[in-house]
């Protein structure tokens, strides 16, 4: 790969890891509920579904599911279903709090703390079930990517800039989020937290719906 395509997919993506989307949002609600450190487990999930949509899109398969209205549509319902879940249980999600309780911190995370694997899989299945993902990689990756040279070996650079930035970005989400947990440390404040986020992943996953093939 050129040092300049490489150079112009890093600016891309940053731009992409920034943009406001289901990873985003899971980062922050984890990061305001569980800390920066209970989050880090949830943002390694989503980079795992990121990896696998960005090979996937990469070796071609991505473009037969944009181009198979079967294999797209049960993407897009799979998604939005799950997004929508998850919305539900935060919006009903329990938020019981001892007056003198002043909120998880990333030294004491929240005794509902779920557990490794199941933040590891939350954040895998939001990002991995995400067509819009998917459209969107099989529509930008073919501009980075040089059929004269090894296909493995590109993608192996642009899977490792894509998942070291979205990292960096969606870790800087959660921290800013926990900074907020001084202020919401009493069951009302938690409870309207909970379904802000749980409101957005809602309509997150309705947006899906909308999602078209060939869309870019």
């Amino acid at each position: 790969m050129e040092w300049q395509v490489w150079i112009a997919y890093f600016v891309a993506s940053w731009a992409i890891a920034l943009s406001p989307g289901s990873g985003a949002v899971l980062s922050m609600s984890h990061g305001l509920a569980y800390g920066v450190r209970g989050a880090s487990a949830t943002i390694l999930g989503l980079q795992a579904g990121l990896a696998v949509i960005l090979l996937v899109a990469g070796a071609g398969v991505g473009a037969l599911l944009v181009a198979s209205a079967t294999a797209f549509t049960v993407v897009k319902v799979v998604g939005a279903a799950y997004l929508m879940w998850l919305g539900w249980r935060q919006w009903r999600a329990p938020v019981a709090v001892a007056p003198e309780e002043s909120g998880p911190t990333d030294a004491a995370p929240s005794a509902g703390l779920p557990s490794v694997r199941q933040r590891l899989g939350i954040g895998f299945f939001t990002n991995v079930t995400n067509p819009k993902g998917i459209v969107f990689m099989v529509a930008v990756l073919p501009q980075f990517i040089d059929p004269a040279r090894p296909l493995w070996l590109q993608l192996l650079v642009l899977l490792v800039t894509t998942i070291g930035v979205d990292l960096i970005v969606m870790h800087g989400y959660a921290f800013l989020a926990s900074r907020a947990q001084r202020w919401l440390a009493t069951a009302r404040a938690r409870q309207a937290q909970n379904r802000v986020f749980g409101g957005l992943l809602m309509a997150m996953g309705a947006s899906l719906f909308l999602v078209k093939r060939g869309a870019g």
